[in-house]
């Protein structure tokens, strides 16, 4: 059969590797890789540096501790976060119960509050001197040491902490691949007596395993690279000890050398994902599914529902927002647009660029793995994400380098050409430090749109090259419709994040160019939390437009 309209090295993706040929923006997709990962490979070059007598010290005393608290606060994070996203993406997709609509909208809110955030008010609440147990003292008559109170600072409390805001990645995805699903397995597992629990375990679960491993991805990236709630709540993980090196014992070839590590854990974290799903397919084989009838609970099975899932917000985003909106009005830092409007115009512009660039960069990369397969690409995509598991600071001073190069080597040139100094042009600009952003969160872009292409038949794509479409015009008219909820998801998903983002700014940031993340690090590092609780409400609320808008375009789909 002769396919009329393409060309004979293009006719079906299964084709022999050798007689397709990738288009030119296929190719790009490996330079954009290359960019992005130029940065990480500047820390493996750093890492290769002899090693020092601290580094010596730390792989003697302290890597085994770090190691241990790394994994361990990992796993208890991915089985919170896994639990409180899939049970209540299966709950708002599946079932009827009263106020369904609110809580949809609610589990998204702790995504839009910083994990660091909910640390410092979380410690506030519950320490010795904080009002829980100043409220205990009075009450009870007791003093302190006559009673037993959960120490909040601890790797359990951190591990609740980062959980309860992380959870909303998992929770998306899931949410979508649950309302994908075929109704009809879900029926047919209802009608042999399978309550909802068991449909959930042995049906709904299993098929949404590429969403839930996309989220939990994220989630277990996002707490390895976490700093500021780690360090406040006393536990040392690699990324205390990256810190420790890096800024304490003034040792970059140290830090690149745990910076390495942490890269290899996580690298083998998704490569054991990977291999454990196989070559096994989870997107739906029919088209003739009845629209989802979700089931509606009455009696205690509603109360159930309602408190399971309110939960997650009430931890997540509830009582700290409580707590902060609290402290603002007792002495927060007055809300005068002359001070304060100017670091949330900062920090929309640069979260709102950064977003539309890695949607962008995602795309390309995902879309040329898919439509051209290639362990190269594969291998491209793989490295381009590994950004998200390094703490900000390390991708800062990691994207400064080729900018340094770049700007040395141009005053060098422009010297001894016409003897004129152009000194930095690229460093500590706002183009250096949207590339950072860019390098830390492609890896949530490119999981977030890769789950979504996942459960994209392939079937979609060679019906329109049959009917003589390009392999561009078949992406746009299919496959990119397909994809808009998971490309929403991924700009929503960026764009929160770089609003969030604190060390990377500090160290890449144009001088006197501060965001509402960097002035609420100001004040809370002078014990001011009050008063940095008016920036921090800010980049809650700023954050939660974008996730208002992800909500109603996934109610139109």
């Amino acid at each position: 059969m002769s396919l009329a309209g393409f060309p004979a090295e293009r006719q079906r993706p299964g084709a022999p590797r050798g007689r397709r040929m990738a288009p030119a923006w296929a190719w790009a997709s490996l330079l954009a890789a290359g960019l992005i990962a130029a940065p990480l490979f500047a820390v493996l070059v750093t890492a290769a540096t002899p090693q020092s007598q601290d580094w010596s010290y730390l792989l003697r005393t302290l890597l085994p501790e770090l190691l241990v608290n790394s994994v361990l606060l990992s796993v208890l994070v991915g089985l919170l976060a896994a639990v409180m996203g899939a049970v209540t993406a299966w709950l708002v997709a599946t079932c009827a119960f009263r106020g369904r609509g609110v809580i949809e909208v609610a589990l998204l809110l702790p995504l839009a509050m910083p994990a660091y955030v909910c640390g410092y008010t979380y410690v506030w609440l519950l320490d010795v001197a904080g009002p829980v147990q100043t409220t205990l003292r009075e009450v009870t008559g007791l003093r302190w040491g006559e009673y037993w109170f959960p120490e909040i600072r601890s790797l359990p409390g951190a591990a609740l902490m980062l959980a309860a805001v992380l959870y909303p990645y998992v929770y998306l995805l899931c949410r979508a691949a649950f309302l994908q699903q075929s109704v009809c397995l879900l029926e047919a597992s209802r009608t042999l007596g399978h309550g909802l629990p068991r449909t959930f375990l042995h049906v709904a679960l299993p098929m949404a395993r590429p969403a839930l491993a996309g989220g939990l991805a994220l989630v277990l990236m996002e707490t390895l690279a976490d700093f500021g709630t780690v360090q406040h709540f006393a536990v040392r993980t690699f990324t205390t000890g990256i810190y420790d090196a890096w800024f304490g014992l003034a040792d970059r070839p140290a830090a690149a050398q745990l910076a390495t590590a942490l890269m290899g854990l996580v690298a083998m974290l998704l490569l054991l994902e990977r291999a454990s799903r196989g070559g096994r397919r989870f997107h739906p084989t029919t088209t003739r599914n009845p629209p989802l009838r979700p089931v509606v609970l009455h009696g205690w099975k509603q109360v159930v529902a309602i408190l399971v899932c309110l939960l997650p917000v009430l931890i997540g985003f509830l009582i700290p927002g409580a707590a902060l909106f609290g402290l603002m009005l007792e002495a927060g830092d007055p809300f005068d647009p002359q001070r304060t409007l100017p670091f949330a115009r900062n920090s929309i512009t640069l979260a709102g660029l950064t977003a539309v660039l890695a949607v962008a960069l995602a795309a390309l990369l995902a879309w040329g793995q898919r439509l051209y397969p290639s362990r190269l690409r594969a291998s491209a995509n793989r490295v381009a994400s590994l950004g998200y598991a390094l703490p900000g600071s390390v991708i800062a001073v990691g994207a400064l380098v080729p900018f340094a190069i770049f700007d040395n080597a141009l005053d060098a040139w422009m010297r001894a050409r016409f003897g004129v100094s152009t000194g930095l042009l690229l460093s500590g600009s706002i183009a250096a430090l949207v590339f950072a952003y860019l390098v830390r969160f492609l890896g949530v872009a490119l999981s977030a749109v890769e789950s979504g292409l996942s459960r994209i038949r392939p079937s979609l794509f060679g019906a329109a090259r049959v009917l003589g479409r390009t392999p561009g015009q078949a992406v746009r008219a299919v496959e990119l419709p397909l994809a808009r909820g998971a490309l929403m998801t991924a700009g929503v998903l960026v764009f929160v994040d770089t609003m969030k983002e604190l060390p990377a700014t500090l160290i890449v940031r144009p001088f006197d160019f501060d965001t509402l993340a960097v002035r609420v690090h100001n004040l809370a590092s002078d014990e001011r939390l009050a008063e940095a609780s008016t920036a921090a409400l800010l980049i809650v609320l700023v954050g939660l437009l974008p996730v208002a808008a992800l909500v109603r375009g996934m109610r139109r789909g």
